[in-house]
């Protein structure tokens, strides 16, 4: 009885299984033909393209931007291509991978200076893992590259060595003489500079490739299927001369370090193009060095202080109320006018009107301004519209801060505001439009616009070169251009400047000593300027200097302070020949200018000093000064006739040597 209960038991749990696994089986087959009925219904392209969209994707490949170069073709910025290795594991075979992993791995060791050991770690682990894109190193120049593709299994390829190579392209300055604030960026949404002034030229037309997925997060390129190819930018020619940057460049930062100043800035523009030759923007850093990160000559507007009466009395002699027979009284320099206290520095007495510029007086500018300007200062202000003095200056680059003149629209305007306009204050410019304002006195009236780029090429050939373009065909009429230079060169020789003059270049100029934020506690802040353009007889460039916040107990007077970088600069771009420049005017001030040397001499730099090399045969001596590490710029074949740096100037590795040779 007992066995028969037992068979019955055993007999429903069997059934039961039974019925449990029909039902499955039952549920498995309505599935599966549910499934063939959907993928019966289901368009196949659409699976395709899931497939493809999941598995595939289309890559940019971003086109190289042009190059920015110098007017004299030295590259300023450039586009170089990095290479970047990646390793397939699942194609290199057993036999090539342990017989010659050995040799690879020492030489890999030897490039990158870690142990082999860790190669072989690695490599062994993503091999057993089978990564078809490991990552081993990115950011390669081409050296190196050409260098890494030849080692062990490497040197079989894609296909069988598993060697992957993906091509970047890196945007590198090329020079260190001008920084990155003057050059810029562009970065899309920001751009800056020269860079981002440029952009629509340097800028090429990205490509395309197909790239398959490895796994989750890494994907590589499908060397069989179509590629578009990118095409590169163009070509643009800045109007920056090297040498010029250079010379203002040294000499501005001597001069900063000396007044322990805060920052400075110097624009050298080419009075018959308007082109700018240089733009040097330098500020203190934490360290104490100085550096190229902020356009201050576009982006600050500032008040010029005394360089602006240069355009205030312009205005008069335009006008004919001023003349050589025009004296103002100062008094004992100090004058009340509408409530407000203008005073001079120095001075008492009646000035003639070359006075009152060379001597730089606030009081002399503003008896005469509100004398002819007070009761109508539209008449005024229209000369200042004329030389778009109001406007914002229409250049490439960004960033250019508008100009401000309180007018008698403006509910803080005064006639005491007016007479502060005069010399210089109650209003902001930037450096660059005070600039383009001398240079159309140095150009005899007329005003050209300032030009930042000289030509545009692709493969060759020239697509675009930049001619002056006149902003204001004549500012004043002859005589009052001609007084007004006649001033400046007085201001140089007799006045306020008369530290920089000399018999072997006629300069004309003008100083600015500008106190500002004088309404905050605190010490005085200064801004330390010079304004002007030489040879003051047949103008050839115009150049502005500001030094902000110098050590006021070393001082802080324009003629102090900015006018001795004005000289040097001057000195040194148009003067021929070091025997044509004072003692005075050289780095070191120790040069011997009668010494002669004779050629066919080996070349050494001793303290890093810069060599004589005047009078030796070009090409024995080029050779030896880039065999030394020097990059060597010449013209011209036979003897060296010219060079700069001059003989003692301290040089390092990265600056550029300037050779001038006979014809």
């Amino acid at each position: 009885m007992q066995k028969q209960n037992d068979y019955d038991n055993k007999r429903k749990k069997t059934l039961r299984w039974g019925y449990l696994f029909a039902v499955v089986a039952l549920c498995v087959f309505v599935m599966f033909l549910g499934r063939i009925i959907i993928l019966q219904n289901t368009n196949v392209q659409e699976i395709k393209d899931d497939y493809i969209n999941n598995n595939y994707r289309t890559a940019t490949l971003k086109a190289a931007r042009g190059n920015l170069y110098a007017s004299d073709g030295s590259i300023l910025a450039t586009t170089v291509m990095r290479y970047d290795i990646y390793l397939d594991f699942k194609t290199i075979k057993d036999t090539v991978y342990s017989n010659n992993i050995g040799a690879l791995t020492d030489s890999l060791s030897k490039m990158f200076g870690k142990p082999r050991a860790d190669f072989r770690k690695r490599f062994d682990e993503q091999r057993k893992k089978k990564n078809q894109y490991y990552a081993l190193v990115k950011g390669l120049d081409f050296d190196q590259y050409d260098r890494i593709r030849n080692f062990p299994i490497f040197k079989k390829g894609k296909n069988k060595g598993g060697f992957i190579v993906d091509r970047n392209y890196k945007r590198e300055l090329a020079t260190t003489e001008i920084g990155a604030g003057t050059i810029g960026m562009d970065h899309g949404k920001y751009s800056s500079g020269l860079e981002g002034a440029f952009s629509k030229y340097l800028t090429g037309t990205d490509g395309s490739r197909l790239e398959q997925r490895v796994n989750s997060s890494q994907w590589k390129p499908i060397d069989y299927w179509k590629v578009n190819e990118p095409t590169d930018g163009q070509d643009v020619y800045t109007t920056l001369d090297l040498r010029i940057q250079d010379i203002a460049h040294s000499a501005l930062e001597k001069q900063l370090i000396n007044f322990e100043a805060k920052h400075g800035t110097v624009i050298v523009m080419e009075v018959s193009t308007g082109k700018v030759r240089a733009l040097v923007n330098l500020t203190k850093t934490e360290d104490g060095s100085y550096t190229d990160s902020y356009n201050y000559a576009l982006k600050d507007g500032i008040e010029p202080g005394s360089t602006f009466k240069t355009v205030s009395l312009l205005a008069a002699m335009d006008d004919g109320f001023i003349d050589e027979n025009t004296t103002v009284d100062i008094g004992n320099g100090v004058w009340v006018y509408a409530g407000q206290r203008i005073s001079d520095g120095h001075g008492h007495g009646t000035y003639d009107i070359s006075d009152v510029l060379a001597k730089s007086s606030n009081v002399g500018t503003a008896k005469l301004i509100t004398k002819f300007y007070g009761d109508k200062p539209s008449i005024f202000l229209d000369h200042l519209k004329r030389w778009k003095m109001l406007n914002k200056m229409d250049i490439e680059l960004p960033g250019i801060t508008k100009p401000f003149v309180y007018t008698p629209e403006h509910k803080k305007w005064s006639k005491g505001t007016f007479a502060s306009t005069s010399f210089g204050y109650a209003s902001n410019f930037n450096l660059l439009q005070l600039t383009t304002f001398y240079n159309g006195v140095a150009n005899g009236g007329k005003m050209l616009k300032p030009l930042f780029i000289d030509k545009i090429m692709k493969d060759g050939k020239v697509l675009y070169d930049a001619k002056p373009e006149v902003m204001v065909s004549k500012m004043a009429s002859e005589k009052a251009i001609k007084m007004m230079t006649s001033a400046l060169t007085k201001a140089v020789e007799k006045g306020t400047a008369k530290s920089i003059f000399t018999p072997n270049l006629r300069m004309a100029g003008k100083t600015g000593t500008a106190r500002f934020e004088y309404w905050l506690p605190g010490p005085m802040k200064y801004r330390a300027s010079f304004a002007g353009f030489y040879p003051a007889d047949n103008p050839k460039y115009t150049c502005y200097v500001m030094i902000s916040e110098p050590n006021v107990s070393k001082g802080f007077y324009g003629g102090t302070v900015s006018a001795p970088v004005f000289k040097e600069i001057a000195g040194k771009t148009f003067l021929k020949t070091p025997q044509n420049v004072e003692k005075e005017m050289l780095v070191d001030k120790k040069v011997d200018l009668n010494k002669l040397v004779e050629p066919n001499v080996k070349v050494t730099v001793q303290n890093k000093k810069m060599p004589n090399v005047v009078g030796l045969i070009g090409k024995n001596i080029i050779p030896q000064l880039e065999n030394l590490g020097y990059r060597v710029d010449f013209k011209g074949v036979g003897r060296i006739k010219e060079q700069f740096p001059l003989e003692g100037t301290s040089i390092s590795k990265n600056q550029r040597i300037y050779l001038s040779l006979q014809n």
